[in-house]
């Protein structure tokens, strides 16, 4: 049957856009908790290969394993949907026989206001570092010395 439709054989032969931004959102937070591919895994019973397959798309995380993975990562299904690009979560679906779908309230996003710069490797290794430092009170010092070289009229949504 794909032969005669060969558009529909390489459409599904390709990742899905959503699956891509899952995988993405994934990814984002395992480096973010500096977790590796191969420990995700051993938590969720998978190789490093699968976790890496999910991360770039290439397979689909069913509801049950989106649901596991939410868990260990620490955060709401929602996290995975989040920021998605424009026109890829607006307005309905039409499904099969032209039913639409799709009609849910407008939710707010798990990471609401925060800035870009947040996703950022150079962020994510300052973060990771920072919570290396083992001394509580050295750390706070660290902190309220980033704090002293901002301007005091800078503002940051996030905060």
């Amino acid at each position: 049957m794909a032969e005669d439709h060969p558009e529909r054989h390489e459409r599904e032969s390709r990742p899905s856009p959503i699956d891509v931004h899952v995988g993405s959102r994934l990814r984002l937070r395992r480096t973010l908790l500096g977790m590796s591919q191969e420990r995700l895994g051993d938590a969720l019973g998978l190789t490093f290969q699968q976790v890496q397959k999910y991360e770039r798309g290439m397979n689909r995380v069913g509801a049950s394993r989106l649901f596991d993975i939410s868990r260990v990562l620490d955060v709401p299904i929602s996290y995975f949907f989040d920021d998605m690009p424009e026109g890829m979560s607006e307005g309905p679906i039409s499904g099969p026989r032209g039913r639409t779908y799709g009609f849910a309230e407008q939710q707010e996003p798990f990471s609401a206001g925060v800035d870009d710069q947040l996703t950022k490797r150079e962020t994510l290794e300052l973060v990771r570092t920072y919570y290396r430092i083992a001394d509580p009170a050295m750390r706070k010092r660290i902190f309220d010395l980033m704090k002293s070289l901002v301007p005091p009229d800078a503002s940051f949504e996030g905060s």
